[in-house]
């Protein structure tokens, strides 16, 4: 596995591959779990070559959000990786990414906007910013992405679409632990009696699931039975619980045919320092 530090020895190593070669790619922050190595294995699957970048982008935090704190256990990460067969580990310091002066972003105005667009300022901006310069470096064939961050995934799709990025986005399902919660790197935050707590937004989104299934199709009804879970635990502080248009993330009142996204971000954990979570369930027949 090779380790590549800076923008030169990436394009180095990517031009001196042979032609013909399909390049999967999978960007992280690190603190990998088995969602990103479940990401790893199906580039494998897909393509001759796999990349993976680890790389926390300070563009992506708010000023009061975890950016100094957030995991980088960059040793175990790279066993990781290399033991999933990664060919090669982009892991550059942020003056790779972002040289002096910097000054050119990239806005998304649509599918940025609600749900954590509306509550972190700034945060996908830094997210499309980010990926356009790691795909310019990486020049994949396909880039895989999870599930579980649904909205960034619409911010990512909605870019490459617009921007005429040659690269696949590939969607890997959300991965649970054996109680539902969906596979953080921001779990290792929590507490254990606050870790057995988040397992309720997994519970909250089955609850609408089956509803759904039921042949409920009224979202107001819908968001109540999921939403009403969470509230009856004081511990969490939720930021949202919405039902939302698949495609476009705008409000809607009735589920329709082509589906709807329920998304979900709470808070658990002491307010001087709380654990913001994420979660999102498709209800499609």
């Amino acid at each position: 596995m090779k380790i590549l530090r800076t923008v030169a020895e990436l394009r180095a190593w990517r031009r001196g591959l042979p032609a013909g070669e399909t390049v999967g790619f999978v960007p992280t922050m690190g603190a990998l779990h088995e969602g990103h190595l479940s990401l790893v294995a199906l580039s494998r699957a897909q393509t001759t070559r796999t990349v993976m970048s680890i790389f926390v982008n300070p563009t992506q935090f708010g000023p009061k959000e975890d950016f100094s704190r957030y995991p980088r256990p960059v040793e175990q990460d790279l066993e990781l990786a290399g033991t999933a067969k990664v060919d090669a580990v982009f892991l550059p310091e942020v003056a790779e990414i972002y040289p002096a002066g910097a000054s050119t972003f990239v806005v998304e105005e649509e599918v940025s906007l609600p749900l954590c667009g509306e509550f972190r300022p700034g945060h996908f901006r830094g997210v499309a910013t980010v990926v356009l310069k790691l795909f310019n470096l990486v020049e994949p064939t396909r880039a895989y992405f999870g599930q579980k961050d649904a909205q960034q995934l619409a911010v990512i799709e909605r870019m490459v679409r617009d921007l005429h990025v040659p690269v696949v986005i590939v969607r890997g399902e959300t991965l649970r632990e054996r109680d539902g919660l969906a596979m953080s790197s921001r779990n290792r935050y929590l507490s254990a009696d606050d870790r057995e707590r988040a397992a309720l937004i997994f519970r909250s989104l089955k609850a609408a699931a089956d509803l759904f299934a039921a042949g409920e199709r009224d979202v107001t009804r819908l968001t109540q039975a999921g939403r009403s879970i969470l509230e009856a635990e004081s511990a969490f502080r939720i930021q949202y619980w919405e039902i939302r248009n698949l495609a476009s993330l705008q409000s809607i009142d009735v589920v329709p045919e082509s589906g709807a996204l329920i998304a979900v971000a709470a808070y658990l954990g002491p307010d001087s320092q709380p654990t913001r979570l994420i979660d999102n369930w498709i209800l499609k027949d």
